[in-house]
C-alpha cells in the first residue's frame, strides 16, 4: 500500500529529500512550493519504503491502509486527487530527481560566526544549515524562553505540528550554538555590537505586529487581535494571565473576522470542550478560562466568497466531523449557489451538505455549541459603551450582531528593524537572495541578512521556512568563500562578556 500525507504537514520537505522514486510534490524547486496547502504523496510511484514517514518531523504521513478506517480516511483521496488534477512537467517521468549538495565553507572561512536574530522556525532552520558548514552561531531572543512560533503560534491541540520543536532541541544543544535570551536587539545590544563580535547578522525577527480592520470601536476592551489570543492561550510571556474573560453568566457569541487557518483555530478552540484541552500544554490560566466559558456560537466572518477562503480543507475537514459541533453555513443567494455549483476537491465542494441558516441578530445563543461561517461581510464597526457589545456586519444589508468577544485574525506584518531599509508598502526587508539591500542604491548592506517573514512577507507555514533559510544561508556562505564578509571576527566568550557588562 502507498503512503499519503496527513493535516499536520508542515512542509519542511525533509520527506521530499529522501524519497527514492521523487513522488512527494511540490518540491522546494517546483513553482508551487510554499503555496500550496500541504505536500502529497502520488499513490502511482510510491514504493511503499516508508522513508518518508521516518523523516517526517511532525509524524503526518502513513501507509493509506492504516488511514482509511479512521478519521484521516479523506486525505487517501486527497493525496490521489492531487495527480489527477496535476500532469507531471514535460520530460518527468516522475522517477530519480537530480541531486543537490549544500555549500560549504571554504578553509578560509571556516571559523565564521554568525548571530541569528529569533528562535523562531525561521530562525531555527537557519541556525541549523549554517552548522552543517562548520560556522558557530549565536541565537538571541527577546524572551527569556526560545520555540518563537513554535511555542506560541501553534495551536496546543495541534500536537504533531508541536512536535517539530524536539528537531529544534537538537539544533539548540549544538556545542557550536551559543542561546542569549532575554535579550533584545536594538535595547540591550546595537546592530553594530553584533558585528564587532560575529561576521554576519541574520534577522529572523518574523511578523510582530498585526494588521488592523480601519473601523470605529475595534480597539474597545473585548477586541483583539488574533496574536495576543493565540499568545494568551499559549502562555506567551508578554501576554497578561487575565487578558480575556470568557465568563458571561448565560451562552453568548464570539466573532471571528477573517476565515484562514489562525482564524479556525480560535474558533476551535473557543468550541472545543476544556477536558479535551487538559492533556495539551495550553496555558493552565486559559483552560480555567475556557472551563467557565459561557461562549457557545462562534461567527467567523470572511470579506470574501467560499471558494476563496483562506483556511486550508486539512484545517476545515476535522470541524466538519465533529458530532458536538454544529456547523452552518450563512450567505447570500450569490455565496450558497457558488457552494452548490461547486465542482469536487474545491474549498466550497467541502461545505456542500451543511445546513443553511441567516443570523438572527435578535436571537440568542443556544446552549449547544455552533460555528456559523459567514461570507462576502465585511466589517464596518465595533460598538460597545466601554466593553464590546456589537458588531455591524455588512453585507447585501447592515446588521448590528450582539457579541461579547471579537476577534480579529486579518493578518500580521513585520516592524522595521534598527539600522536596516525597510518597505513600509510590504512591511519587509528588502533583499537579494537574503542579502539585505539599500533599494536607493541596490548595493548589498555589509553583513546583514534576513529570513523568514521579515524576508517573504507574512505567508507559508512552519516547514516553508526550510527552503527560505536554505537560500539565506547559501549566501551567506557564498559571501564568506569571496571574501565579501570576513571570518573570525570576535568569540562566543567575548560577547558574553559584553552581555554581563549590561546586565
Amino acid at each position: 500500500m502507498p503512503y499519503a500525507i496527513t493535516q499536520s504537514c508542515c512542509s519542511d520537505a525533509s520527506c521530499v529529500s529522501v524519497c527514492p522514486v521523487n513522488c512527494i510534490h511540490p518540491t522546494p524547486d517546483e513553482p508551487d512550493f510554499g503555496t500550496t496547502e500541504m505536500l502529497y504523496v502520488d499513490p502511482r510511484a510510491c514504493i511503499d519504503c516508508g522513508a518518508c514517514a521516518d523523516a517526517c518531523p511532525v509524524d503526518a504521513i502513513f501507509p493509506t491502509e492504516s488511514l482509511l478506517a479512521g478519521p484521516d480516511a479523506a486525505y487517501v483521496e486527497l493525496n490521489r486527487a492531487h495527480y489527477d488534477d496535476t500532469a507531471a512537467p514535460e520530460g518527468d517521468d516522475r522517477g530519480w530527481g537530480a541531486p543537490t549538495f549544500p555549500v560549504s565553507l571554504k578553509p578560509h572561512a571556516a571559523r565564521l560566526r554568525v548571530a541569528v536574530v529569533g528562535t523562531g522556525p525561521s530562525a531555527s532552520y537557519t541556525a541549523s544549515a549554517l552548522l552543517t558548514t562548520s560556522a558557530e552561531v549565536t541565537m538571541l531572543d527577546r524572551l527569556p524562553v526560545p520555540g518563537g512560533l513554535v511555542r506560541f503560534g501553534v495551536a496546543p491541540d495541534h500536537g504533531s505540528t508541536r512536535a517539530i520543536a524536539d528537531r529544534f532541541a537538537t539544533v539548540f544543544a549544538n556545542p557550536r550554538l551559543q542561546m542569549c535570551l532575554g535579550v533584545e536587539v536594538g535595547r540591550d545590544v546595537t546592530h553594530a555590537e553584533l558585528l564587532e563580535h560575529h561576521d554576519a547578522v541574520v534577522y529572523a525577527v518574523g511578523a510582530s505586529a498585526d494588521r488592523t480592520l480601519g473601523v470605529p470601536g475595534e480597539d474597545l476592551p473585548g477586541s483583539l487581535p488574533a496574536r495576543r489570543f493565540v499568545g494568551w492561550y499559549n502562555g506567551q510571556p508578554e501576554v497578561p494571565a487575565d487578558l480575556v474573560d470568557l465568563d458571561h453568566g448565560t451562552p453568548v457569541r464570539a466573532v471571528v473576522v477573517g476565515n484562514g487557518n489562525v482564524a479556525l483555530d480560535l474558533a476551535r478552540l473557543l468550541l472545543t470542550e476544556p477536558e479535551e484541552l487538559a492533556a495539551t500544554p495550553i496555558a493552565q490560566h486559559a483552560l480555567s478560562a475556557l472551563r467557565r466559558s459561557t461562549v457557545r456560537e462562534v461567527v467567523l466572518v470572511g470579506r470574501r466568497g467560499p471558494d476563496d477562503a483562506a483556511y486550508s480543507l486539512s484545517e476545515l475537514r476535522p470541524l466538519l466531523a465533529r458530532d458536538d459541533l454544529d456547523v452552518v453555513v450563512d450567505g447570500d443567494d450569490a455565496t450558497l449557489a457558488a457552494i452548490s455549483d461547486a465542482s469536487p476537491g474545491c474549498k466550497a465542494a467541502a461545505l456542500q451538505g451543511l445546513p443553511v441558516a441567516r443570523l438572527d441578530a435578535a436571537a440568542p445563543a443556544g446552549h449547544r455549541r455552533r460555528l456559523v461561517l459567514r461570507f462576502g461581510t465585511a466589517v464596518a464597526g465595533v460598538a460597545g459603551p466601554d466593553h464590546v457589545t456589537s458588531v455591524r456586519l455588512t453585507d447585501a444589508e447592515a446588521v448590528d450582531l450582539p457579541t461579547a468577544l471579537l476577534l480579529r485574525s486579518v493578518g500580521y506584518r513585520s516592524e522595521p528593524v534598527a539600522g536596516l531599509p525597510f518597505d513600509t508598502d510590504t512591511h519587509t526587508v528588502p533583499h537579494d537572495a537574503g542579502r539585505v539591500v539599500d533599494p536607493a542604491t541596490g548595493a548589498a548592506v555589509d553583513a546583514a541578512y534576513v529570513v523568514g517573514w521579515v524576508k517573504r512577507g507574512p505567508r507559508g507555514g512552519i516547514g516553508s521556512n526550510r527552503a527560505d533559510a536554505s537560500e539565506t544561508v547559501a549566501s551567506i556562505v557564498a559571501d564568506a568563500n569571496a571574501g565579501r564578509i570576513g571570518a573570525g571576527r570576535g568569540s562566543a566568550r567575548s560577547f558574553r562578556r559584553l552581555l554581563r557588562s549590561r546586565d
